[in-house]
């Protein structure tokens, strides 16, 4: 194995892609910066993204089961919304505190600690009898799930230069392709299996325990020893801050109107709560989230642009199961198949980008381009209708997938670019913050306005074919192929209009997104790693 014979960040990497300047992290023990082969790291990496597999897919194994769970165990598009949002909710609270924790102690500890929180989670979901006990059981889940996303992102940084990762960061592309298609399929398939849904939460539990194994046998990075505070009270004042949004954005509308005591007494008091974090992070010694991170220009907007992406993002793999299942009748496997258009254009999109970006280190026009198709995207799936043909639908939802795979992982990577090595876990799980919580922000309100306008769609409809509304069953989520004709058509029609305002909503986010990277300034990848650049 070769070792550099300079550490100049701008050099570019060798032709061969395993020696030279270019080269990874040292190996086991190993801190004088000596290189690891490309054999070495994806041995490390296969652990890493079995581990990011497992994450997406307790997300993703859901949403086509939930119909069937929620008429199972009873609840409606409040507790579909909260099955959703409650995971979110906890890797968007938990995010930051992994990242930081990464910062002080043992990465591969840490990881190992997520996924074993994940395997709990996920074991006594299998057992729930009620949406309030999933919804508990999904929180844990998206406390280990957290852990998992934010520190792939960290140890892949530390293993692997700026210049390098785009070839390896369309490994992880890859892998949330894999799992938000497979997870759905899986998921619809065990439903309509004499498993039953359940076995929609044990199914990832051997992967996770595979996880477990291959990286205590290949990951190792050195632990840096040294003196460590964390800061416990701005870690409760995030969570409680964005535990409230999510509370009021949720149940607004539905629960209680939008002006209404419990607004103006929640909204302020999360305002309150933020504040309160954002003061205790100037004065923390260690804080969760740097303020100082700020000054820089490309991590502000980068982190806005986050924020933005993840409202279209979630809006697409949560919103279009209820899609193909509620306004159009389709089982949750063919649900899960019918989405594949916009999982093939995440797929494409992330792996072809990575290693055009490896290749020329140009990585700005992506996030510009990304932006421009997530727009796209998300405003033409804002004509669908219970009816549209499937050719059309499936169009849009490659132009959402597309955007999403071109910028999901080159604002981490734009991030990562720019930070010490002492920051790099807090900045890079800073990014990954702030798309999860607007995908919770975005499940949350969103979810609050499809059940708001499904209500209004089949008023209308019933009205107009002079049937009564059944007023005991409202909320509730319908299994439609149960329904009479011409009840059965009111229903489907209301959900597939409902759902394309949902997409409307969504699109004026994505363009934000688009009009903020516009921005960002684009800086020469470097090509050390993490790990390299702490031996200075």
């Amino acid at each position: 194995m070769a070792t550099p014979s300079t550490r100049s960040d701008n050099q570019l990497p060798d032709q061969s892609g395993t020696t030279g300047p270019s080269a990874h992290t040292a190996p086991p023990g190993s801190p004088d910066g000596a290189v690891m082969s490309h054999r070495q790291i994806m041995e490390a990496l296969s652990g890493l993204l079995l581990g990011l597999f497992v994450a997406i897919l307790s997300s993703t194994i859901v949403s086509n089961a939930l119909p069937r769970i929620l008429s199972d165990i009873g609840g409606g598009q409040s507790a579909y919304t909260w099955v959703v949002t409650a995971s979110l909710l906890a890797v968007t609270a938990t995010t930051p505190i992994w990242g930081k924790l990464s910062d002080l102690f043992s990465k591969k500890l840490l990881i190992q600690l997520s996924l074993v929180i994940y395997v709990l989670g996920s074991v006594v979901a299998g057992f729930s009898t009620n949406p309030g006990m999933l919804i508990g059981c999904r929180l844990v889940q998206g406390i280990g799930a957290g852990g998992l996303s934010a520190l792939t992102q960290v140890i892949l940084a530390a293993m692997i230069s700026p210049r390098e990762r785009g070839r390896y960061s369309g490994y992880l592309g890859a892998t949330f392709a894999v799992a938000t298609v497979g997870g759905p399929l899986i998921g619809g398939v065990i439903v309509d299996s004499a498993l039953g849904w359940r076995w929609c939460f044990y199914v990832g539990v051997p992967f996770a325990i595979i996880a477990l194994v291959v990286l205590q046998k290949t990951l190792h990075l050195p632990v840096v020893k040294r003196q460590v505070k964390i800061d416990w009270t701005g870690a409760f004042f995030i969570t409680a801050a964005v535990s409230l949004l999510m509370i009021w954005v949720s149940l607004a509308g539905q629960n209680y109107a939008w002006m209404s005591w419990q607004s103006y007494v929640m909204v302020p008091l999360a305002l309150v709560l933020g504040a309160l974090f954002v003061h205790t992070e100037s004065r923390a010694a260690e804080p969760i989230v740097p303020l100082r991170l700020f000054r820089n220009a490309t991590i502000t907007l980068t982190s806005l642009a986050s924020l933005f992406v993840g409202v279209a993002m979630f809006a697409g793999t949560v919103f279009l199961s209820q899609y193909f299942q509620l306004a159009r009748g389709e089982t949750p496997t063919m649900s899960g198949i019918m989405t594949i258009p916009l999982i093939a254009g995440l797929f494409l999109s992330s792996t072809v980008t990575g290693q055009i970006i490896t290749r020329t280190g140009r990585w700005k026009v992506f996030l510009v381009a990304g932006g421009l198709l997530l727009t796209a995207g998300a405003a033409t799936l804002g004509l669908i209708r219970y009816d549209t043909p499937y050719w059309e639908v499936g169009i849009y939802m490659a132009l959402l997938g597309l955007g999403v795979g071109m910028m999901m992982q080159n604002l981490v990577l734009a991030v990562q670019n720019q930070v010490s090595t002492a920051d790099l876990g807090s900045a890079s799980s800073l990014v990954t913050f702030f798309r999860s919580l607007g995908g919770a922000i975005g499940v949350s309100a969103l979810g609050a306005v499809l059940g708001n306008r499904v209500t209004h769609f089949v008023s209308n409809g019933l009205a107009a074919l002079h049937v009564k509304a059944d007023s005991g069953d409202s909320g509730g989520i319908p299994d439609v192929a149960l329904l009479p004709q011409p009840v059965r058509g009111v229903v489907e029609s209301a959900y597939g209009h409902g759902i394309g305002d949902v997409f409307l909503y969504a699109a004026p986010f994505a363009l934000l997104s688009f009009l903020l990277v516009i921005f960002v300034k684009e800086v020469a990848l470097k090509t050390r790693s993490g790990l390299q650049r702490a031996d200075d």
